[in-house]
């Protein structure tokens, strides 16, 4: 077997991971420590309108929207009823539904459209945004700010990572800690859980 070796320069794979959890850990740090972005009262906020909603509706663009999919898998496994926006039978939303988005910009056409929806119907808005002054901030019963980098701050200077990616990988942990709430809140086992996970793959 031929050993094959890398040509490229730069940081190793290792040293990577070792800036991205890095940064991951800096803003979470923020987010628990402050002088916090989102204080403790607009998660609270996101996990109670969660909780009691009649139905769930999830939204988000690229990366962004991919990451919230995994939330919406996670709050079925819940047994909460859960849609993702898009989706050919997703229904029509109303005032007792909640929306849950995620744009780092909060001025993505079709996130932003669709909480204008929402509002007009009356459902809640619960926006993760890096942009507490956007139009979709406005828009949102509840806003969650995440410190990350925009995808078109190529500066540098909140993450060496290519465009929205620290915001990205955020949504995702941030989704995965409010579901870890309501989850323990739930008092459902993990056995409970699990019958809910696809069986036709």
């Amino acid at each position: 077997m031929h050993e094959i070796t890398s040509t490229l320069t730069g940081p190793t794979v290792a040293e990577s991971l070792a800036t991205i959890a890095a940064e991951q850990a800096r803003v979470i740090r923020r987010l628990i420590d402050g002088p916090n972005t989102t204080p403790d009262a607009e998660f609270e906020a996101a996990v109670a309108r969660l909780q009691t909603a009649r139905r769930i509706f999830v939204m988000g663009a690229g990366r962004s929207g991919l990451a919230l999919r995994m939330t919406a898998m996670r709050l079925m496994h819940l047994g909460l009823d859960v849609h993702v926006v898009g989706e050919v039978t997703t229904p029509a939303i109303a005032a007792s539904d909640v929306l849950l988005v995620a744009s780092g910009s909060g001025m993505t056409r079709a996130v932003v459209g669709a909480a204008e929806t929402a509002g007009q119907v009356g459902a809640a808005i619960v926006t993760i945004t890096t942009t507490p002054g956007s139009r979709l901030a406005e828009l949102s019963s509840t806003t969650i700010v995440l410190p990350a980098a925009q995808k078109e701050d190529h500066a540098g200077t909140i993450s060496a990572q290519y465009s929205g990616s620290l915001f990205e990988q955020l949504v995702l942990t941030v989704g995965d800690a409010i579901f870890h709430t309501l989850w323990q809140a739930s008092g459902a086992t993990a056995e409970q859980l699990w019958p809910r996970h696809a069986n036709l793959e």
